[in-house]
């Protein structure tokens, strides 16, 4: 590293050609007081080769500037000249002193850092450091990865970008959800006057002047109205909260921070998990009434479970979907299901792999959670379904020929080739629809395997294991109000088995009107009274 210098210069300008005279100014050598002093020191040149210096002026004396000058070069001696991440550092860290106009660090504070290993750079935001932990989580599932990306990109990096990642408080992170919540009433009310304009366009008529006006007056609004816009719900803020959570996590044990993480203590509004609910006669009634679904998470009964499979008994994909209504595997999971994952002898088939939908893009992963890896014993019906499956694949395997896409699934297109797991959905919505019955999501089919396991008795472990649930506590907060579905059945079931000393809860009287029955108090008895002696007037009279 060459030697720094120092040197006196002033903003004196020279009439001849108008430019500042710098350091030849005239007047600098009869006036020692003409002008300021400046620091001219060389640094590291950056990752891409380009030449940096420190230059810093306004330094009265040459003692001051000289003091300075000390200071950088002390600096840039702390780290070992083989060592050249650290003195690339170290520049870096100059370099942005200067940008920030900010003073030299200290100096036994930047050799301790040296020493153990840790950054030199102390001012970096949050905004970058997000950027710094995104990247290195490349190794998760795309899925996950993309997640983290939108939670980053669409809230953390926006509220919190810019406070400096040491300097990152709870009330910061409080605020920025408050302003989540604002934001939500806002976009609430304006996608219902958005809504309002709309039905009102739709229901006027084409026909007439007047009529035509209207209509355009009304698109005019929608086109200066924002567009729909979905907020970011009580559910989904928890999941932003765990994304900040892990990322300051990391900076923590990287000693970017102090060991205190924000995000742990930050408290949320409660959010409401939907439950799943059983669809009864009445719910049924309500909904044809209606049109709106008690919740986002519907289950059918055994019955009409059984009417939905009796009505795709003859279809290519009977397979697919009963193996969902009855294991209650995922989605995904079932599109990729492989012959190879099938244990033939112990009527069992693995769950190693599944297909996972990007938008409309698919590609091949792992399993949604390491719960998810799991092997699920078969019923000898659907094992039976399977030796036909592989026979059926065989025979278009034959009529395809060299056409024929030989991917190995278990539920494949007519050539072979895998099957898209939205279109899945879109069939299975048009197959419910058709057999009359009320609505639910494909992946509302896995709750019904749930239900039918739990209604046979089967433990709440097993079913857990079963569906892949990482712990049982999401099984049963899950199917809570099934388990209670469940209790009162079985409660009614034993009041039957003790029919005995039943009495009917209403009488009929001789004109034919129903009363009540009178039921017995259930005060104590009353102690009988002692008779007293008669007095002399009733004993006279008697």
């Amino acid at each position: 590293m060459k030697n720094g210098t120092i040197s006196r210069r002033c903003r004196c300008t020279n009439p001849g050609t108008g430019k500042e005279y710098g350091a030849s100014c005239p007047k600098l050598k009869s006036n020692r007081r003409h002008g300021v002093w400046t620091v001219f020191q060389e640094l590291e040149p950056d990752q891409e080769g380009r030449r940096r210096r420190f230059r810093r002026g306004g330094f009265e004396t040459s003692t001051k500037a000289q003091e300075e000058l000390d200071k950088v070069r002390a600096l840039l001696s702390i780290p070992d000249e083989d060592d050249a991440w650290a003195q690339l550092q170290m520049s870096d860290l100059l370099e942005s002193c200067l940008k920030e106009k900010a003073p030299l660090p200290d100096y036994d504070e930047v050799r301790r850092r040296v020493a153990t290993g840790q950054p030199l750079n102390t001012k970096i935001t949050v905004g970058e450091w997000l950027a710094i932990w995104l990247d290195g989580r490349k190794r998760l599932s795309r899925g996950g990865w993309k997640r983290y990306d939108c939670d980053i990109r669409n809230h953390l990096e926006p509220h919190l970008g810019r406070h400096r990642l040491d300097k990152l408080r709870v009330q910061h992170i409080s605020k920025m959800f408050d302003d989540v919540n604002e934001a939500n009433i806002e976009i609430q009310e304006q996608n219902e006057q958005r809504r309002a304009v709309k039905a009102e366009l739709d229901a006027t008529p084409w026909k007439g002047a007047e009529n035509r006006a209207r209509r355009k007056w009304l698109k005019a609004q929608l086109d200066q109205m924002p567009p729909f816009r979905r907020i970011t719900g009580l559910n989904t803020q928890p999941h932003i909260r765990d994304t900040l959570r892990a990322a300051l996590n990391v900076a923590i044990a990287q000693q970017q921070m102090p060991p205190f993480n924000p995000a742990a203590h930050v408290e949320l509004l409660p959010g409401t998990k939907p439950k799943a609910l059983v669809w009864t006669a009445e719910r049924i009634a309500r909904w044809k009434e209606t049109g709106e679904k008690p919740s986002p998470v519907m289950v059918w009964t055994p019955d009409q479970t059984a009417i939905f499979l009796d009505f795709i008994a003859e279809h290519r994909f009977y397979l697919y979907y009963r193996t969902i209504a009855f294991r209650g595997t995922r989605r995904g999971e079932t599109c990729g299901l492989r012959w190879e994952d099938r244990n033939k002898a112990a009527k069992a088939i693995a769950i190693a792999t599944q297909l996972i939908q990007d938008g409309w893009e698919v590609y091949e992963g792992a399993p949604k959670t390491a719960s998810g890896v799991r092997w699920l014993a078969l019923d000898d019906e659907t094992d039976q379904h399977l030796d036909l499956q592989w026979e059926r694949q065989q025979q278009e395997k034959l009529e395809w020929g060299d056409a024929w896409q030989d991917t190995g699934r278990v539920f494949t297109n007519e050539d072979g080739s895998i099957i898209h797991p939205g279109k899945m959905s879109d069939l299975f919505e048009r197959l419910v629809a058709a057999a009359g019955l009320p609505p639910i999501r494909l992946h509302d089919l896995r709750h019904v395997a749930a239900t039918l396991m739990l209604a046979a008795g089967v433990d709440i472990k097993v079913v857990s294991e079963t569906l892949g649930h990482s712990d049982t506590r999401i099984t049963r907060d899950t199917y809570q109000t099934v388990l209670d579905d469940l209790a009162k059945d079985a409660a009614e079931k034993v009041a039957q088995l003790v029919p005995h000393g039943r009495r009917p809860l209403s009488v009929v009287e001789d004109d034919g009107t129903l009363k009540p029955r009178r039921l017995p108090s259930l005060a104590p008895p009353r102690k009988p009274t002692e008779p007293t002696a008669p007095s002399s007037t009733d004993e006279r009279s008697a």
